[in-house]
């Protein structure tokens, strides 16, 4: 045997290892095998740079980028400190520069290099004549650039638009008095609302970012009125609305409604939408869109079958992965218009991917054109000030269709404010408010272990006692059913199973990770069982009235999607056995236990799962220990789930500095392909 071979073997059995020990995944060190086998010839360090490409792939990166491979092993993985040493033992057989890597990953066939190599189906690809050098897996790579061709493309798409048809209805749907207009306008002057309608009319794809209270899907409600209004035949427009999750879909489009209605108490008879509401539909999750494929990676619309759609409305886009925004658009009809609401600076999604923060990235500084500043003066009646413009030099060809709003009328408050200090990064004025108003609360001491959560979840805290004693409440006053075919009685059930979710969503538990102590695996079973020993649930076995479940796998057949949530209660007919109810919007839908094996309780739930939702008062779990899991972004997601109260639990004192100066930078080469 080869020294060449013996290495390798020596690198592979390193990374099975290391597999073992959970440093890695056990799939991670597999496709490093996989590729050994292909290529017999494989260099070491193309084995432990495969190994870590997919680990990093499993932590939410669409590439590596291999400068941190050779010069910062440690620092790129943040494994625990007994890993250190194993890490800079294996690394010091390994070629000790960059250019040394490289050549290591260019002599294997089954890395194409970009820009010399052909396609012929290489498992691996290869961008390395850049500054920073990214290794891919062959799909990611792939969806990467059909998300960045399909974007470029629809911002180079400008449509005609009727200058003065367009002003006149965005000044009714923006009156200019300050009654009106305070809500929408910021301090610079800008109404970035009407700015942002403006903008949309001209492009087949628009981009809307926020935080919340901006007015987002407000804003898309009235760019919905002024496409109908504008349209010669409106009754005729396509629209749909769509979310990744069916609690975020419910959301907007109960928004949505809320927002025309408003609209048509003040235009009146001048744009039927009352009519045109109606033919909007019920918003549905993405998977249900697409038509997702069960078992599979599979969409019924694609190219070569399109949606059916003339506008799409797209909310909580940061939570679309990469794979799924490649499948969106790429089943997008090419005079479809697309407007994409979220916030840049919530989590990204919790596979692989972070498409709307690249793409958002520099909204704050707008950048955009003298023509695009040109047009907002013609048609929105808006003068952008210099420090939003940019030379018309080439760059910034998709920032002419971001608008970034940046009032919130909703979350001015505490809760607003602590947001802010934490996306400000300073840890310092959020400490400040959790522990001097009563609005907000810190538990980060000695005090903080993990049955202080569980009081919490039971009984709620000082100056605030909403937690799952409503819902307990709720839950104990089951209406008797005398006969399941009396409608009056099947009202009666309806009403207590509605009530019954509605106290569930009041309050929250958010972890910021699944294991350990802190984790939500063990938080749910320590509330399942601490209900349980008060009498207040009755677990028997896995299934019992009152078992909240989230959803963990799509089945599009029974229509629940992962991330849905839902309560598993007696039906009206007592010898129906329970059935999981799930809320959509105003309606219910019920599926019998037996046909959802892939649920888990919800009592607590990871801050990723949450996003989409919103609570009266949230509380955040923070582990006993840091990592890359627990990051400023991590935070504000958690804060910005809260609607009246939030309350943080921090298993370390220090944890939450720590979190607020970490931010989360996810390898990607989407934003430099969109330049």
């Amino acid at each position: 045997m080869n020294t060449g071979m013996n290495n390798a073997l020596t690198v592979l059995e390193t990374l099975r290892q290391w597999s073992e020990t959970e440093w890695l995944r056990r799939i991670d060190s597999a496709l490093a095998g996989f590729v050994a086998e292909c290529d017999p010839d494989a260099a070491p360090a193309l084995l432990v740079a495969v190994a870590v490409l997919a680990h990093m792939e499993g932590r939410g990166h669409t590439c590596l980028n291999v400068n941190p491979l050779v010069g910062d092993p440690n620092r790129l993985l943040a494994w625990p400190g007994e890993a250190q040493q194993a890490v800079n033992g294996l690394w010091a057989t390994l070629p000790h520069g960059l250019a040394d890597w490289l050549a290591a990953l260019r002599a294997s066939p089954v890395v194409r290099l970009i820009g010399r190599d052909t396609d012929t189906g290489q498992m691996l690809v290869l961008l390395d004549d850049v500054a920073e050098p990214r290794l891919y897996l062959r799909r990611y790579w792939n969806y990467e650039c059909l998300v960045a061709q399909h974007f470029l493309q629809r911002a180079a798409r400008m449509r005609a638009v009727d200058g003065n048809a367009a002003a006149h209805w965005l000044e009714r749907l923006f009156p200019d008095t300050p009654a009106a207009a305070s809500p929408d306008t910021s301090p610079d002057g800008v109404n970035w609302q009407k700015l942002a309608c403006a903008i949309a009319l001209r492009g087949g794809l628009s981009v809307i970012t926020g935080g919340p209270g901006t007015g987002k899907t407000y804003t898309a409600a009235r760019l919905l009125a002024l496409l109908f209004a504008l349209e010669p035949q409106p009754e005729l427009l396509r629209v749909a609305l769509a979310a990744p999750t069916g609690k975020a879909a419910a959301r907007l489009k109960q928004s949505i409604d809320s927002s025309l209605t408003e609209l048509h108490a003040r235009l009146g008879q001048q744009l039927d939408l009352p009519m045109l509401t109606q033919r909007i539909g019920a918003a549905r999750t993405l998977h249900a869109l697409l038509g997702a494929r069960p078992d599979t990676r599979q969409f019924r619309f694609h190219a070569s079958q399109p949606l059916d759609v003339d506008v799409l409305i797209v909310d909580e886009v940061s939570m679309v992965h990469l794979e799924m925004m490649a499948a969106l658009l790429d089943a997008l009809p090419p005079g479809a218009r697309v407007i994409f609401l979220g916030d840049k600076d919530q989590l990204a999604s919790v596979e692989a991917g972070s498409v709307l923060g690249d793409i958002c990235r520099d909204a704050e500084s707008g950048n955009y054109h003298a023509d695009t500043a040109a047009y907002i003066a013609r048609v929105a009646r808006q003068t952008l000030p210099g420090a939003y413009r940019a030379p018309q030099d080439g760059r910034h060809a998709l920032a002419q269709h971001i608008v970034m709003l940046r009032e919130s009328r909703r979350f001015g408050g505490p809760i607003g404010q602590l947001a802010l200090a934490v996306n400000q990064g300073d840890a310092r004025a959020a400490l400040e408010l959790l522990r001097t108003d009563s609005t907000l609360a810190l538990c980060a001491d000695e005090n903080a272990q993990p049955a202080a959560v569980v009081r919490l979840a039971l009984e709620g805290r000082k100056g605030n006692d909403v937690c799952y004693r409503q819902y307990l409440r709720c839950l104990a006053n089951r209406p008797a059913v005398r006969d399941v075919r009396d409608a009056q009685d099947v009202q009666v059930h309806t009403a207590w199973v509605k009530e019954v979710l509605g106290a569930f969503e009041r309050f929250r538990l958010l972890c910021a990770v699944r294991e350990g102590d802190w984790g939500t695996i063990r938080l749910n079973r320590a509330v399942e069982q601490a209900m349980a020993h008060a009498g207040l649930l009755k677990p028997r076995g896995e299934w019992y009235v009152g078992r909240p479940v989230m959803v963990t796998r799509n089945d599009p057949i029974l229509g629940v999607f992962n991330g849905d949530i839902g309560i598993a209660l007696p039906s009206a007919s007592a010898d129906a056995g329970l059935r999981v109810y799930f809320a959509e919007g105003d309606q219910l839908r019920s599926v019998g236990v037996n046909r959802l094996p892939y649920v888990e309780t919800a009592f607590a739930m990871t801050v990723h799962k949450s996003q989409g939702s919103e609570f009266e008062h949230t509380a955040l779990v923070l582990p006993d220990y840091g990592g890359a899991l627990v990051s400023r972004e991590l935070v504000y997601t958690g804060i910005t789930r809260a609607r009246q109260a939030f309350t943080l639990l921090a298993g370390a004192p220090g944890l939450l500095a720590q979190a607020v100066q970490q931010r989360t930078q996810r390898a990607s080469g989407l934003r430099n392909m969109l330049l």
